[in-house]
């Protein structure tokens, strides 16, 4: 067995609290190299910000909540969180799993014990001293858990057209909140888009260092160009059939209003939903907006509030898209920028799944 290592009141206790993204010039309980020297200061801020660029912004959030958990826990026993000890991390898994690593809350799903894993080796391997996930107390109580508690996954409700059109008259026309609302809410199904791609369009090309991709627009629609986590794509998003539910129209007069030259395209309404802000909306508001716009057009009204806050999110968006168009699926799988059929089809809520009957096929 490994051996467990007790902690230490001299332990750096910043060391176990930092976030990532910090990687780079944190103290840890073991021998660092020397800082570098003064002339080569404006290299390591450079390499610092290619490391908060290896993320997304979401990703460093989740990672440095993983990493307090983890630390305030290895602290409550008496533990040392670093340098990492695999016994050590293979107890903290099995306290997610059973429920006890904090009081008063329910166990974890394996896919959150593999994020915090994910984001315990992460920091680690910014501190110089990485974590050697194969090893089998790791290795093995992660293969349990798995086998014991893994569950299918929990798909989003899908917004089919019908949901989007009663939503979009939740929101008012009369005011840049509505006209932006409405332009991220067509553009983001038509699009089939993340939320993530959706706040991170630019109005142009290198306009913004935060940016994931711009948008163009032609007379028979628009372009987006996104970056995403296999490099670059374009998706098209033609012109609807009337402009009440064209997004592209959408997106012109939200321009329009907003007076955007430059910069981020969809951004905060302020001065009492008067004023245009310079600031680039967070991703977390487009799943407000789905939420919010949802409940208010009744969709699934059979579930109770609580059920339907829970079901809909800004991939209901994409799953909408998926579901209701009407072509042959591998446009439908460039569109959402998938790298397989397989996955385009997870996210087709109300496809015939019995096209193909193998069971006719072989005779029967």
């Amino acid at each position: 067995m490994a051996r467990i290592t007790s902690h230490r009141p001299d332990d750096h206790e910043d060391a176990t609290d930092a976030s990532p993204g910090d990687g780079l010039s944190q103290e840890v309980a073991v021998s660092a190299p020397p800082a570098p020297p003064a002339h080569l200061q404006d290299l390591t801020d450079r390499a610092r910000s290619y490391v908060e660029a290896a993320s997304s912004a979401n990703t460093r959030r989740a990672y440095a909540a993983d990493w307090k958990h983890f630390s305030a826990w290895c602290r409550r026993q008496g533990l040392s969180p670093f340098p990492p000890d695999p016994q050590v991390v293979g107890l903290y898994i099995t306290a997610c799993a059973s429920g006890t690593a904090e009081r008063g809350t329910r166990p974890n799903t394996v896919s959150t014990i593999e994020r915090r894993l994910s984001a315990i080796g992460w920091n680690c391997a910014q501190r110089g001293v990485p974590l050697d996930r194969r090893d089998r107390h790791i290795a093995t109580v992660l293969a349990g858990i798995r086998n014991r508690h893994a569950a299918p996954p929990r798909q989003k409700e899908a917004i089919l057209p019908e949901d989007l059109l009663a939503m979009l008259e939740t929101l008012d026309r009369g005011t840049l909140r509505g006209l932006r609302d409405r332009a991220m809410l067509l553009i983001g199904f038509a699009g089939g888009l993340r939320r993530s791609e959706i706040t991170g369009l630019d109005l142009g090309r290198d306009q913004t260092e935060d940016g994931r991709g711009w948008i163009e627009i032609f007379d028979k629609g628009a372009l987006a160009t996104l970056r995403g986590k296999t490099g670059w794509r374009e998706v098209e998003i033609g012109r609807g059939s009337s402009d009440a539910t064209c997004p592209v129209a959408a997106l012109e007069t939200w321009i329009k209003f907003a007076r955007i030259a430059k910069g981020p395209l969809f951004r905060r309404v302020t001065g009492k939903g008067k004023d245009v802000g310079p600031d680039r909306l967070n991703d977390q508001e487009v799943a407000r907006l789905v939420k919010k716009t949802a409940l208010a057009a009744g969709v699934r009204g059979d579930l109770s509030e609580a059920e339907r806050a829970e079901r809909f999110a800004g991939h209901s968006l994409r799953a909408g898209l998926a579901s209701s168009a009407e072509v042959d699926e591998r446009h439908v799988q460039k569109q959402l920028g998938h790298a397989s059929a397989e996955m385009t089809r997870r996210y087709q809520r109300r496809r015939d799944r019995f096209r193909i009957n193998l069971t006719k096929a072989a005779g029967l």
